[in-house]
């Protein structure tokens, strides 16, 4: 089972308990941040169900970020193998993924969260590559991947649908283990 543990100066990213679920949803529904999910709505049940999957899944290492106790964001990474040939090494690429409460916002929560499960990917897990994915007008998680050194591999035009917005585009971001050490 994946447990991640992290502190950093301000938060707690621990693995999700049960009685977290609750709050989860509570912010994870509010329109203003199911507006940015592909899921926007989740049926409270399987929401739970599937959080106590990825508790049993070794390459799953997402986390709950608690602040004084009180959880105000998720990171999730699921870590998984690169695209090769066969002898390709395994678990050294990861995708990693965030929601936040918006209550908590304009602190550097959620950068110092994400940052701190970078570097444990870099660090403790040995992976090589991190992808992220967005919404081209998702603007505050255009601002923190882009916050964190992350590049802009691709522009998708149009390739994601939006239930309120339509046709819109998304974008898709990596950085590499070797950049991360050798930022300014």
């Amino acid at each position: 089972m994946a447990s991640t543990n992290l502190r950093t100066e301000r938060l707690e990213l621990r693995s999700v308990r049960d009685n977290d679920i609750d709050r989860i949803l509570e912010y994870r529904n509010l329109p203003e941040v199911s507006r940015w999910l592909l899921r926007p709505e989740v049926d409270p049940a399987a929401f739970r169900a599937r959080w106590r999957r990825s508790a049993e899944d070794p390459n799953d290492h997402s986390a709950a970020v608690t602040r004084d106790g009180v959880v105000i964001g998720t990171v999730s990474l699921d870590v998984r193998d690169s695209l090769g040939q066969p002898g390709t090494p395994p678990n050294t690429e990861a995708e990693i993924g965030y929601i936040f409460n918006p209550g908590y916002g304009g602190h550097g929560y959620a950068t110092e969260a994400v940052t701190a499960m970078v570097t444990y990917s870099f660090d403790r897990l040995g992976v090589r590559r991190i992808t992220a994915g967005c919404y081209a007008d998702n603007l505050p998680s255009v601002r923190l991947l882009e916050k964190l050194g992350m590049r802009r591999e691709q522009h998708g035009v149009g390739d994601s649908w939006h239930a309120e917005l339509g046709w819109v585009d998304g974008y898709t971001y990596a950085l590499l283990a070797e950049e991360w050490r050798h930022r300014p």
